[in-house]
């Protein structure tokens, strides 16, 4: 398995497995397929681009498939820059319990701690979502708090479990 950013001649693997978690999994999104399937592949590749402050991170098989997808924006105001937040993160459904999910989460923590200022990640997760919430908390991250109706989808509401993962020794 190789881990590594994402650049934007990935675009295309990135938007096929992207759409294929918003299909199967739309629950656990705040996009859809519907709105996401529209998006042109330059579009695609800019989300993808990684700068200073946001990445995709990729877990690829020995092949070149994509399996796992997460990524990392940092936040961009003034008083909230020390930290980011992790969304996105699908694993193919297949590879799930394999170490996957794991070592591309693992993976991403490491890269954003070595963003200078960046001292906490931040996520959602759909409350009804366990085995995420325990891959979440198996690395360090700690439910805050929970939205209830955080996410409405075909009439139906989720709840969302927010966690925040302190990448310094402060509390």
């Amino acid at each position: 398995m190789n881990i590594r950013v994402l650049q934007e001649s990935d675009a295309q693997a990135y938007q096929e497995l992207r759409l294929i978690g918003l299909r199967t999994n739309p629950e656990a999104f705040g996009s859809t397929y519907e709105r996401e399937a529209k998006f042109t592949l330059e579009t695609v590749m800019e989300r993808v681009k990684p700068s200073n402050d946001k990445f995709v991170m990729g877990a690829f098989d020995d092949e070149g498939m994509l399996l796992g997808i997460a990524a990392f924006v940092r936040e961009n105001g003034m008083k909230t820059a020390h930290k980011g937040n992790l969304f996105g993160m699908y694993v193919r459904e297949e590879m799930r319990g394999s170490g996957v999910s794991k070592n591309l989460l693992l993976a991403l923590i490491a890269r954003a701690s070595e963003i200078d200022g960046v001292e906490q990640i931040n996520l959602t997760v759909v409350s009804s979502n366990e085995p995420a919430k325990r891959l979440y908390s198996t690395v360090g991250f700690q439910t805050y708090g929970i939205e209830r109706r955080a996410l409405k989808y075909n009439g139906q509401y989720f709840d969302e479990d927010w966690m925040v993962l302190r990448l310094t020794g402060s509390v």
